[in-house]
């Protein structure tokens, strides 16, 4: 009963778990675009193609391309609808400024003390994706997207009146207030609704290139391996998931927090970019920003998300010359895609048109007759 019943986890559920010549595609795809991506742009800019100013996208680039893909474990693989993404960046952002100044101190090897923010950034949000993914992953479709804006607010809110600076004896403070006892001003660390100010710019965009790699090489593994099928069944139909012991919160939860760690990741390369970051960076805006990425891009479809978040990050740089009609042509971008990606007999056309131009197979000259073959 319970193989019959593991075989039927919606046709569409073990259809859908990537088998090993899929997985080889897809990771092929999309290391091919991660690398060939970051080939152009490096070429772009060394022969002065590129202009400063696209160049400053660089690093946000791989750090939105890492959230989409992030976020397309929790929306595409695990088939939730997250809009708290930007709370999990924020978590990663600030607490690897943190722990970036305080190495500082003490080291002066600054690629060495972006790994150790990185990781610290990690271990914070993935612990943040814990402690809220435990009480909220048993709601579905709309309750957990407005269970997950609220986290997202939340964290935001928090920020603003957080405070944290090096007192007189060089021992770090903090208080939700605008002042810290024995903290001069410009000893602060982060300031509230200011943000983090003197932050040393430790990011690159080769560092920024293989934090997506890695992403990359997270997803695609979880996605191929007996856990990430496992999602994919319980995705697809959650009772038949349930009916063969699997447990439905534990594969959730896991989809949650490892894509929580990630945008923590994402979060703290992003952070380290900047000399000033506010907490107004990462509001509803952005979550919903990194949702566009995931839907525009095809809902589970890894490449296609990051292609999305690339596009999408460079296109208002590069529509800046048209200041007065730059968003409406952005919005009317996205509108026009979504309608061809998503509509049937546009589908179907393009799919005849492409088909013209592949080659035809030869018929084999098997099952004639002597005849008919002379």
């Amino acid at each position: 009963m319970a193989e019959r019943l593991f075989k039927n986890i919606g046709s569409r559920g073990l259809k859908g778990a990537v088998k090993g010549s899929e997985y080889r595609k897809e990771a092929f795809i999309s290391y091919g675009i991660l690398l060939i991506g970051y080939i152009l742009l490096q070429l772009g800019a060394m022969t002065g193609l590129i202009g400063r100013n696209l160049q400053g996208q660089f690093v946000p680039i791989c750090v939105y391309v890492s959230l989409a893909i992030s976020l397309n474990l929790v929306v595409g693989i695990s088939g939730e609808l997250s809009l708290g993404h930007a709370g999990f960046m924020a978590v990663g952002a600030f607490t690897g400024i943190l722990v970036a100044k305080i190495l500082e101190r003490s080291m002066s090897i600054n690629p060495l003390i972006l790994i150790i923010a990185i990781i610290a950034a990690a271990l914070t949000a993935s612990i943040a994706g814990f402690i809220i993914g435990i009480p909220i992953l048993g709601l579905r479709g709309d309750y957990l997207a407005i269970v997950t804006l609220a986290f997202g607010e939340i964290v935001r809110n928090f920020m603003n009146v957080l405070y944290f600076g090096f007192d007189s004896n060089g021992k770090l403070r903090f208080a939700f207030n605008h002042t810290i006892e024995g903290v001069d001003t410009s000893d602060r660390i982060i300031t509230g609704a200011i943000g983090a100010t003197g932050v040393t710019k430790m990011a690159s965009f080769t560092a920024a290139a293989l934090l997506t790699a890695f992403t990359l090489f997270v997803v695609l593994n979880l996605k191929n391996s007996k856990q990430g099928r496992a999602i994919m069944s319980i995705r697809d139909n959650r009772i038949a998931g349930e009916s063969i012991g699997l447990e439905v919160r534990k594969y959730k939860l896991m989809a949650f927090v490892v894509s929580a760690a990630l945008a923590g990741m994402a979060g703290c390369m992003f952070g380290l970019n900047y000399s000033t970051l506010a907490p107004v960076k990462f509001n509803f805006n952005t979550s919903v920003l990194i949702l566009v990425f995931v839907v525009l891009g095809g809902i589970g479809n890894i490449w296609g998300g990051m292609i999305a978040a690339a596009l999408l990050t460079v296109l208002p740089e590069a529509l800046r010359q048209f200041a007065d009609y730059r968003m409406l042509t952005y919005a009317i971008v996205l509108i026009v895609v979504m309608i061809c990606t998503y509509n049937p007999t546009i589908k179907a056309r393009v799919g005849l048109f492409v088909d013209k131009f592949k080659p035809k197979k030869k018929k084999s000259g098997k099952g004639k007759t002597g005849k008919e073959a002379a």
